[in-house]
């Protein structure tokens, strides 16, 4: 099995190719036949078959998010127990101020530098750019689809 290269945060974001290089194109070209398909020939039959398309792409579209959203559950979930074990007594009352997307970047952060990068996204109030940014050992997500 191939190594995979370092994780940071140039290339951190993860594409699915059957998803995005085929799913998605083969829809989109196909509600383009089916836009032409009703322009040459207009009728209910027609614009039924774009109505179904545009269906089947926000259906596709909805249920990977629905994934994404059960990952980012699952993560917040990962990382404010993490945090709990890593912050000093005097932050942990503060886990609950985190947002979701903050929780979701803190992911990548190394458990030696968690508890100091924690504590200024709070009083920061860093976005989850910024705190992917201010990451200097990153600890690599792997599982994301």
């Amino acid at each position: 099995m191939a190594e995979r290269a370092p994780q940071n945060f140039s290339n951190h974001a993860r594409h699915d190719p059957l998803f995005h290089l085929f799913i998605l194109p083969v829809f989109a070209i196909t509600l383009i036949v089916t836009i032409v398909h009703l322009v040459r020939r207009p009728g209910l039959h027609s614009a039924w078959l774009v109505v179904v398309m545009i269906a089947a792409i926000a259906a596709i579209f909805k249920i990977r998010l629905y994934a994404l959203k059960v990952q980012d559950r699952v993560i917040r979930l990962e990382e404010r127990l993490r945090l709990a074990t890593l912050l000093d007594a005097s932050l942990r009352p503060r886990i609950a101020e985190f947002t979701e997307s903050q929780l979701v970047a803190l992911r990548f952060a190394s458990d030696a530098e968690l508890p100091a990068l924690a504590a200024r996204a709070l009083n920061e109030k860093l976005s989850a750019p910024d705190i992917k940014k201010a990451i200097q050992q990153w600890r690599p997500d792997y599982w994301r689809v």
